[in-house]
């Protein structure tokens, strides 16, 4: 079955964004990740940088979480925090830009969003330590001596934003239909993969 939507979870470092804009210009389709935030801020009237911040201020609570997925499910988002209300703002601006036809969308839950549709192939990046602490320097501008704990700390971040909107976990290889590992593959290599399953 060849797809219509991708949905990239990366690693810190994987070049996952990299892969996902190198796809979407081989196949002339749109890509969406940053946007996603930005529809999303839009919508909540708050800036980029304040959605942003609640992202980094998603709770661990196992209870607060079923209970948001709750308040999402029956549509009473009112009760909801910010980050909740920026989680249903993210999934609205995901299901609207898929409106507009075959796309990429990275990060965002963006899987989660579009469970609904048949024709989603929904990919995780991984690659090894050494290659993600490289890119994290040569790419990301990060300090040689504070790759490794940048890579920590940003997974950490996407693992605990994935478990609080989804109650899944992020690095749960069954979660996904596609698993590679661009250390091994290359950026190229994992373009290629994917696109062979896009509709033509």
């Amino acid at each position: 079955m060849q797809m219509e939507y991708v949905t990239i979870e990366r690693e810190y470092g994987s070049g996952g964004t990299e892969i996902a804009e190198r796809l979407a210009d081989k196949c002339k389709i749109a890509c969406y990740g940053a946007e996603i935030m930005e529809f999303a801020a839009k919508e909540l009237h708050i800036s980029v940088a304040e959605a942003q911040q609640h992202e980094e201020k998603i709770t661990n609570s196992f209870l607060y979480s079923v209970f948001a997925m709750n308040q999402i499910q029956t549509g009473n988002t009112e009760m909801l925090s910010m980050d909740g209300r920026l989680y249903v703002a993210e999934r609205n601006a995901i299901c609207s830009l898929a409106h507009y036809g075959q796309a990429v969308f990275v990060g965002h839950c963006a899987a989660e969003a579009l469970k609904d549709k048949g024709n989603v192939l929904r990919v995780f990046i991984r690659a090894a330590e050494e290659f993600k602490n490289k890119r994290a320097v040569s790419v990301y501008g990060n300090d040689e001596k504070d790759a490794e704990a940048v890579c920590r700390r940003f997974n950490k971040k996407r693992a605990k934003y994935y478990a609080f909107n989804t109650s899944k976990k992020w690095d749960d290889l069954s979660n996904y239909d596609m698993v590679l590992d661009s250390s091994r593959l290359g950026i190229d290599g994992c373009v290629e993969a994917i696109a062979a399953l896009l509709v033509p």
